[in-house]
């Protein structure tokens, strides 16, 4: 498992796409206030995160208003 830091950075902008030469992978640009940094995926990783991330989405709570 990973070493994972006790502080979050957290995304401010992202960024998809692929490359002009390969488009056999998905880049995904991630901003954080330490920099940008790049991932890439096959498109089986790519269709997992996704399902992943809908998963997690849909289990969200509503935002707390003041």
């Amino acid at each position: 498992m990973t070493n994972r830091s006790t502080t979050a950075d957290f995304v401010t902008a992202f960024a998809t796409g692929w490359p002009e030469h390969q488009p056999d992978i998905m880049v995904l640009s991630l901003t954080t206030q330490r920099g940008v940094q790049d991932f890439a995926f096959t498109k089986e990783q790519a269709l997992l995160i996704a399902k992943t991330m809908k998963q997690t989405a849909a289990k969200l709570e509503q935002p707390k208003t003041a």
